[in-house]
């Protein structure tokens, strides 16, 4: 019976997550399964993986097939590398102290490098809170200032009214108290009637006229 080793889709739709599982070749994709090796979730950041080593490995001896996906989880755990080291002590190229001492200095780099790669993920989610938190003050910021700014005018505004009624006041004040003047009245000189010469030609000429003669007697 040909084995597959594969992975088994499991969760909610666009949060899906994952078993591997080795099943028989000809079952289903999620259809029944001969053992579950572990789990795959890519949904975290790194992505979460578990899985059994021993079992991984032993159904590899027995000549199980796994998909590509599969293939390169089990390399990303080690389950091919112990795979490999023990086909080594079965040729007797090595002994089974060596190949687990091989597999466990393995481990522990693989473990630091995973360990620096969170930590570099940490860092990188502090950094991104920082700026966050830093915008969201600078927003907040801008808003008290905007806001302190819409203030000012009103009150500004509110003075200003206030400056212009009592100005009113005080000018309707003065225009009820101040006494009314009431301009003098300038008659218009009398026009003088035109004096008429007496005429001086007929006054001459009443002097030059000669006297009448006298009657003799």
């Amino acid at each position: 019976m040909p084995v597959k080793i594969r992975l088994q889709r499991h969760g909610k739709k666009g949060k899906p997550f994952y078993w591997i599982v080795a099943a028989d070749a000809r079952a289903k994709r999620d259809g029944k399964f001969l053992e579950k090796l572990g789990i795959y979730n890519p949904n975290t950041n790194p992505a979460t993986i578990e899985i059994n080593v021993d079992n991984s490995v032993t159904w590899l001896n027995n000549g199980a097939q796994p998909t590509d996906t599969a293939r390169a989880i089990l390399s990303y755990k080690g389950v091919l590398l112990k795979h490999h080291l023990l086909g080594g002590v079965r040729k007797g190229a090595l002994t089974e102290e060596q190949a687990e001492e091989k597999f466990n200095a393995w481990l522990a780099e693989k473990e630091k490098s995973v360990a620096s790669k969170v930590s570099g993920l940490d860092q990188v989610k502090a950094d991104a809170k920082a700026k966050a938190l830093a915008a969201e003050k600078e927003v907040n910021e801008k808003r008290a200032l905007a806001a302190a700014e819409a203030e000012v005018p009103e009150e500004i505004v509110e003075s200003e009214i206030i400056v212009e009624e009592a100005a009113t006041e005080v000018v309707e004040e003065a225009a009820t108290e101040a006494p009314v003047v009431e301009a003098p009245v300038v008659e218009a000189p009398a026009a003088e009637a035109p004096v008429a010469e007496e005429p001086v030609v007929e006054a001459e000429a009443e002097e030059k006229a000669p006297e009448a003669p006298k009657e003799k007697k």
